[in-house]
């Protein structure tokens, strides 16, 4: 790994580093439970890239939790009832779309507005408990779409100001991001290539990472720990084997599975971190402000 992050280049930006020649952007923004515990990191990275690129993430007000989980049982609409509050809380609010983080509130909230799209009988009910006339539609978006529908790779390319290079990256998705495929339809689930164009377009060297969609163990933790260490250090073996300096991550129980694995059951020494860190790395932020644990940082120390 050469990257040297205290080398900074003049990117196409404004005095402030901001994107030049792009509208600014303000999107509805729902962080959820674990952005507020476990995962600030990935808040913080986010909101410093975003403000960096002319994008708002405005974060709704008095939001309360997903749910966590799609129900399975399509006639259960009262475990609709979590994602739809959230969804008429953007709407309330005044955003017609809600971006969020997290993969697993990104693929709650997704799934439920596709169900509900779909569903006028289940919409016209939870209407009824959540006492309005009528559920609104609202357009769920993950960052990572934004980043690439919205701003665009080629100008988030122009934006960088500490390029990546050299530093060696495997781009994890896991389940929730891409599956069902067709509910979330945010990229080919076998063969993405979403984090790949973001993260490239930010200089990293992304490697062949065979593992990248594979389940983390996702709540196993909590079940049956051996089963989620078994997910989660094949996953980590995979990135040893593509040589990756940084296992890249989107998803807070990803995050915590691949740590507390290697914590326990074998520690490979490859940093997990959130996409988020990167891009606003590469975008001028200094590292020491976006949340690496001890392991990325010493990483990027090493590489300096």
């Amino acid at each position: 790994m050469v990257i040297k992050p205290a080398a900074v280049r003049s990117g196409r930006g404004d005095e402030e580093g901001n994107v030049v020649d792009q509208e600014k952007k303000t999107l509805g923004y729902y962080p959820g439970c674990e952005l507020r515990t476990r995962a600030r990191a990935l808040d913080i990275s986010a909101r410093k890239a975003c403000e960096s690129l002319g994008i708002t993430l405005q974060e709704l007000k008095d939001w309360t939790c997903c749910g966590g989980l799609v129900a399975q049982v399509k006639d259960n609409y009262m475990a609709l009832l979590a994602p739809a509050r959230v969804l008429l809380q953007a709407h309330t609010q005044g955003f017609n779309e809600l971006a969020t983080l997290c993969a697993f509130c990104f693929n709650t909230l997704r799934r439920a507005s596709f169900f509900l799209e779909r569903h006028p009988e289940a919409r016209r009910k939870l209407a009824t408990f959540l006492e309005v006339e009528m559920l609104p539609q609202v357009r769920v978006l993950h960052l990572l779409e934004v980043l690439r529908d919205s701003v665009g790779f080629d100008r988030i390319r122009e934006a960088v100001r500490r390029p990546l290079q050299g530093l060696r990256v495997a781009p994890y998705y896991g389940c929730l991001l891409l599956r069902p495929a067709q509910e979330i339809s945010l990229d080919d689930p076998e063969e993405p290539t979403l984090m790949e164009g973001l993260l490239k377009a930010l200089g990293c060297d992304v490697v062949d990472f065979r593992s990248r969609t594979d389940c983390c163990g996702s709540y196993h933790i909590v079940t049956n720990q051996g089963v989620a260490a078994q997910c989660a250090q094949v996953i980590l073996h995979s990135a040893v084997d593509a040589k990756a300096d940084f296992l890249v991550a989107s998803c807070p129980v990803c995050q915590f599975n691949l740590d507390w694995s290697q914590a326990g059951h074998g520690n490979t020494g490859v940093p997990v971190v959130y996409f988020p860190q990167l891009l606003a790395l590469a975008l001028g932020e200094p590292a020491e402000t976006l949340g690496f644990d001890e392991r990325g940082a010493a990483m990027l120390r090493e590489g300096s």
